[in-house]
């Protein structure tokens, strides 16, 4: 069985020209760096913009790709820095569940096709309101939430990379984790 390239490697390999290493590392981050968009942004079009401008920077900043930290960590500091420009550009942004991503991401976390209809419904619900945990979420937290879960870095990389030290990063996530308990654990009491 062929060893799999790690990240660092296929964009060593794209950077020196290899286009096929590319899809591999879009097929590997779309789907978390995509969340990540969007649950920062809390818009689809905003997010769908700095998703793809986090893409387009990638490939315009190949070749002077050097291999400092993990990829992924090299990767969300493009998205970051372009969600904080479209951020300030207009902070008015808001997400309804009923809105089409509220509503796949729901229904993504929601999914068993075995299950029986209520017991998915139940889901769905469910994933609908740790949807709304997270947006009530302060940005801060937030947003090492996401980056822990969603990007998997490690504590050091999301200081690193938000500009805060380790145990600022781990209250934050450990603040969100623990909120977003509370927030389901009320709606189950309720």
């Amino acid at each position: 069985m062929p060893i799999e390239d790690t990240d660092e490697v296929l964009m060593l390999r794209y950077a020196a020209g290899d286009a096929a290493a590319f899809p591999e590392l879009y097929s590997r981050h779309r789907a978390g760096l995509y969340r990540f968009c969007l649950r920062m942004c809390r818009d689809r079009g905003r997010a769908e913009e700095v998703f793809q401008d986090a893409w387009l920077q990638l490939m315009q900043a190949r070749e002077r790709y050097r291999v400092e930290a993990r990829f992924v960590t090299f990767l969300y500091q493009i998205a970051r820095n372009r969600m904080i420009d479209v951020l300030r550009r207009d902070r008015r942004t808001t997400l309804s569940l009923d809105d089409e991503p509220g509503a796949a991401f729901a229904a993504t976390l929601a999914a068993d096709p075995g299950a029986e209809p209520e017991r998915l419904l139940s889901r769905k619900q469910g994933a609908g309101r740790l949807v709304a945990a997270l947006e009530a979420l302060p940005d801060a937290q937030r947003e090492a939430f996401l980056l822990h879960e969603e990007g998997e870095l490690t504590l050091e990389e999301i200081g690193t990379l938000t500009g805060v030290g380790r145990e600022t990063v781990k209250s934050r996530v450990r603040y969100a984790l623990g909120r977003l308990r509370e927030a389901l654990a009320g709606e189950r009491d309720g």
